[in-house]
């Protein structure tokens, strides 16, 4: 399985982005695909993550300003980030998972990363 996120820049506090995850290749096992973030001298942080079925989660950080949804048919996971802070501020990565769950440990197969800036 092969994963890369697309979609971040530099942007203001208040605005918004979508941050793109194409993935490829197959894995039986796959059954979630989670969006991570680490901000400098931090640790990696769940922010998202979609099951299979469609089930999502969102960390209590950016629950009510991000979102996560797929297209199946373009093979992509997006993450709808509004109401941008600095404190959003990192590099975020999309993840691929047998499991479903919050640990970074539990993700298989990850994308290179896209850096959000967000302005004050």
């Amino acid at each position: 399985v092969q994963l890369q996120a697309s979609g971040g820049g530099l942007v203001q506090a208040g605005d918004s982005l979508r941050l793109s995850c194409a993935f490829s290749g197959h894995s039986p096992s796959a059954y979630s695909k989670g969006w991570f973030r680490q901000a400098p001298g931090k640790e990696r942080e769940f922010v998202a993550a979609i099951a299979r079925s469609g089930l999502t989660n969102t960390a209590d950080s950016v629950k009510g300003r991000f979102t996560v949804s797929v297209d199946r048919a373009k093979n992509t996971v997006y993450l709808h980030a509004t109401g941008l802070r600095p404190e959003d501020t990192g590099v975020y990565y999309c993840a691929s998972s047998s499991a479903w769950s919050t640990q970074s440990t539990r993700y298989n197969y990850w994308g290179q990363g896209t850096q959000v800036t967000v302005s004050s």
